[in-house]
């Protein structure tokens, strides 16, 4: 997470007494069986968590869309809702209108855990089937997006709730754009100008808006030194049938799997980056190492969605947008917060959701059998694209990553092609 510059202990002489041990056991139980178990929330697994408990969160959509269970007692900013599997329920299909079909969404799957860190400041936001707009030819398109704030979550918060509905308002606008060129370049220049309006829009409204929600902060009484070191990194990916755009401001990655091979999508936007070091020293700003590179020693990423707005403009809200088109070797794209790729190579990453995604791989994963030891309640086991999801975030856990963790696994394999 790009968050201010505080100093850590980092001192390890308690790591292995038997709290320690205890706290971590805890950890790994309590995520395997959210993975695992629908939960009650008059459970046992409701109990009374400490500041280093780690929250999870899943969402596993069916290719059909099915009613959805909330998981009990899972923080509601976080979300967390799991599809019942097609082996254990009845299908509720929506109404087919005369020349329609009905349209099958992405399976994907979502972790996002506060991990060792005080606080939860990531977000994610999954909308499939956004809208149906002309630019794709009146075809749904799919948005899924990752949020990492720093100095707070209200504007973390705040991009998950709206980032999404500029998204949708630009799409269903008459797009100008146009000029010579094939009908590809037309439309990736058509997308790119979405994505960049829509991220400007976010910026204006995070950077106008009070840690309290007003929008005119000098009606509040809040203290406006608090708005102003909050901000937040971004990385959105829309899926249609054709293509994957690709949108990142920050330290966020998106990475896709094709044939075995990690090809980024998005390049990290770190200060000591040769091309950002010089855009923040033309804007006046310095980088300094401070605990690694830092805009004036402060931030950790040299773009953001409102990003401390002391430091504008050597931290810019511009995203670097990726127009790909799709091919029969994509088998699965890994979104998430740099709390997973401050510890795994994208390579790695990709891997671990190649091995999870394959049809012979068993669904029941070893990663339950702690839990279903320690907890006999009936369950249902989640589908690949969350247990893809589970053992990244573990992964990055045991690598003694101390941020948020934020991880969406789509795949793409089992997507409508």
């Amino acid at each position: 997470m790009t968050e201010i510059y505080r100093t850590i202990s980092t001192g390890r002489g308690d790591d292995v007494s038997p709290t320690k041990c205890r706290e971590r056991r805890r950890r790994r139980i309590e995520m395997r069986r959210q993975a695992a178990v629908f939960g009650d929330p008059s459970s046992s697994r409701n109990r009374d968590r400490t500041d280093m408990e780690v929250y999870s969160s899943f969402d596993v959509p069916l290719r059909k869309q099915a009613r959805r269970s909330e998981i009990g007692g899972l923080p509601a900013d976080i979300g967390g809702f799991i599809a019942p599997s097609t082996s254990s329920c009845q299908l509720s299909e929506a109404p087919v209108w005369k020349g329609e079909e009905p349209e099958d969404e992405p399976l994907y799957g979502i972790v996002s855990v506060m991990g060792r860190s005080r606080k939860m400041e990531d977000t994610v936001t999954v909308k499939p089937n956004l809208c149906k707009p002309e630019v794709n030819r009146k075809r749904p398109v799919h948005f899924f997006s990752v949020y990492d704030g720093h100095g707070g979550s209200q504007v973390s918060t705040l991009c998950s709730t709206t980032m999404h509905t500029l998204v949708k308002e630009e799409l269903e606008q008459n797009l100008e754009e146009g000029g010579g060129g094939s009908e590809n370049d037309v439309v990736e220049k058509k997308w790119r100008g979405v994505m960049k309006r829509s991220f400007k829009r976010m910026d204006e409204m995070a950077t106008s808006t009070c840690v309290c929600g007003t929008s005119v902060p000098p009606l509040c009484n809040c203290d406006p030194r608090e708005a102003a070191i909050s901000g937040s990194t971004a990385v959105t990916a829309v899926l249609t049938q054709d293509h994957i755009v690709v949108a990142n401001t920050g330290d966020s990655r998106a990475v896709l799997c094709r044939s075995g091979m990690a090809i980024p999508l998005s390049n990290d936007h770190k200060p000591d980056r040769p091309d950002e070091r010089a855009r923040i020293e033309a804007a006046g700003g310095r980088v300094l190492v401070v605990d690694g590179a830092r805009v004036e020693g402060i931030l950790a990423t040299s773009r953001a969605i409102a990003g401390d707005r002391y430091l504008k403009p050597m931290v810019a809200w511009e995203p670097e947008v990726t127009f790909m088109r799709r091919e029969a070797g994509d088998e699965c794209l890994v979104l998430a917060s740099d709390g997973l790729w401050d510890v795994l190579s994208s390579q790695l990453a990709c891997d671990i959701a190649r091995f999870c995604l394959r049809e012979e791989t068993p669904s029941s994963l070893d990663l339950n059998r702690m839990a279903q030891e320690d907890d006999n309640d009936g369950g249902q086991n989640p589908s690949r694209s969350v247990l893809a999801a589970t053992l990244l975030t573990r992964l990055a856990l045991g690598r003694q990553n101390s941020d948020n963790i934020s991880v969406i696994v789509i795949d793409l394999k089992n997507s409508s092609q």
